[in-house]
């Protein structure tokens, strides 16, 4: 079975979110998947305050033309583009996040690629809530990240390199069965990063015993390996020391990291110390990042 047979992109007409556009095109091409294109038309009811919302009398008023603009946008959204890809577009009013995992569960999307940041007389908003909503509720991985906008043409993204960020939580083994999958489908070399946090190297400038470090490093190594044979997993191990969200950001910067892989929390009882850091990973990122 494909690893991707469905992708979700909800669309808001902002530099990175055509940018986002490009990666769900070049995943749509590889795994001759299909594309759904979502635009949600928020509420009016925030924008009857703004110069424009004062032409309308009521929420009624406003939500028409509203929609019929933006169907025709999402229309021509990627013009020419996406050819040979199946494209769907669908245009629907309400709040951005809840309609978002709604559509990705009722059209059983296996991804959702978008932004971290929104557009528009919602920015403030989308910036602040949307992204941080769907990661916290879809059941499927989510894509995104910071420097989207920056996206190639789809047909000239490649991924040669894939690092893969555990804690050895509970979230562990589907983020790295899923960055497994996804560098052999891409013939990509697969990095299975961990990170020591310092606090378990020193406390307040005291170093610890050079030989206990070892020991904790150690069996971090073992309890990898153990996943790495259980996933058949063919990868590298690198083991770092620092603060988690830096730490991970410097590795894919030194590893020139074409997609970094983390969990975010949706098979934890408690916090583990990469869901309590992946905004912030998400954030430092110097690469796009499917949280799974």
């Amino acid at each position: 079975m494909a690893l991707i047979s469905r992708i979700l992109v909800p669309i808001e007409f902002s530099p990175r979110c055509k940018g986002a556009a490009h990666y769900a095109e070049a995943l749509a091409c590889r795994f001759h998947c299909e594309m759904v294109l979502l635009h949600v038309v928020a509420s009016p009811v925030g924008a009857l305050g703004s110069p424009e919302g004062m032409a309308y009398s009521s929420p009624p008023d406003v939500m028409p033309e509203r929609i019929a603009e933006r169907t025709a946008d999402l229309e021509a959204f990627l013009g020419g583009e996406a050819k040979g890809i199946a494209v769907e577009r669908i245009v629907v009013e309400g709040d951005p996040a809840r309609e978002i995992v709604a559509c990705a569960d009722q059209r059983r999307a296996d991804l959702i690629v978008m932004p971290t940041h929104g557009y528009g007389p919602f920015r403030r908003l989308l910036l602040g809530s949307v992204t941080a909503k769907v990661l916290h509720d879809a059941g499927c991985p989510v894509w995104t990240g910071p420097h989207l906008e920056q996206a190639p043409a789809y047909d000239s993204i490649s991924f040669h390199t894939v690092l893969c960020a555990i804690d050895l939580g509970p979230d562990s083994r589907p983020a790295l069965t899923w960055a497994s999958a996804f560098a052999k489908e891409f013939g990509s070399a697969l990095t299975v990063l961990h990170i020591l946090p310092t606090s378990l190297t020193r406390l307040d400038g005291i170093y610890f015993d050079a030989a206990w470090r070892q020991d904790v490093t150690r069996d971090v190594a073992d309890r990898i390996s153990v996943l790495q044979q259980e996933l058949h997993a063919e990868c590298e191990v690198l083991i770092e020391t620092g603060e988690v969200p830096a730490a991970v950001a410097d590795a894919a910067q030194t590893r020139k990291a074409d997609l970094l892989v983390i969990g975010r929390g949706r098979h934890a009882h408690g916090l583990g110390r990469l869901r309590t850091n992946a905004y912030a990973i998400l954030r430092e990122s110097p690469c796009p990042v499917a949280t799974i």
